[in-house]
């Protein structure tokens, strides 16, 4: 079990941060390029967790503390992640930007980090606080919902982003049984497998887009 897992994980982090330096080297534009920046943020980010999980199976040091800080920085930086998704469909699609929309998700961002940012989360301590595991996540299901949903309504213009909006429902569907339930039943925490699997997924469609350079039937076709 921590062989397989601690393989995946490894696999994961250098596929992501591998995967978002290429698209920032081969970025011809500011979309492509947040394509790239997003992959890097969710990459490094989920590091300060997983390696430290990785190392826990391995070592009798007590890491409590590191993997707490890493859930903590991994909170904030998924969150970050979404919010620029938002401004990936954005450019991809060459959409207006809508000032309500985007205030909207950015006060849901800001609320997410300020909340897990509370000493009530107990992240040095690995406490299991179901309503704080609750609260911290409310606004940040609200934000990947909306983005779910912009991305969902764009589905059927381009073949290359189309099951994106898919990608992003099934990482939460997986994702909100760990982040509210796992501290009473750790194998919960298992649903993170296949959570980081949508991740991959979505990274996967970015690369495609920016290095396969689709014909032009398959970008998003606007009058």
């Amino acid at each position: 079990m921590k062989y397989g897992e601690s393989s995946f994980d490894i696999l994961y982090l250098l596929f992501a941060v591998i995967s978002g330096c290429v698209m920032l080297y081969r970025a011809k534009d500011k979309t492509e390029k947040l394509m790239g920046l997003s992959a890097l943020i969710l990459g490094c980010g989920d590091a300060f967790h997983l390696v430290p999980r990785v190392l826990n199976y391995f070592s009798d040091a007590d890491l409590t503390a590191a993997l707490g800080a890493g859930k903590l920085v991994t909170s904030v930086t998924m969150t970050v992640f979404y919010l620029l998704l938002y401004y990936v469909w954005l450019g991809h699609y060459e959409e207006w930007e809508k000032r309500g929309v985007t205030a909207l998700l950015w006060i849901l961002c800001a609320v997410r980090v300020v909340l897990c940012l509370f000493p009530q989360n107990g992240w040095f301590s690995n406490s299991s606080d179901m309503t704080w595991g609750i609260i911290r996540n409310i606004p940040f299901v609200l934000l990947g919902a909306a983005v779910c949903c912009l991305y969902c309504r764009k589905r059927k213009e381009d073949r290359v982003f189309r099951p994106v909006w898919l990608y992003i429902l099934l990482s939460f569907l997986f994702y909100i049984p760990v982040a509210v339930g796992a501290g009473l039943v750790p194998m919960l925490g298992m649903l993170m497998l296949p959570k980081t699997v949508c991740y991959i997924l979505m990274i996967v469609v970015f690369l495609r887009s920016v290095t396969g350079r689709e014909n032009v039937a398959e970008r998003p076709q606007h009058e």
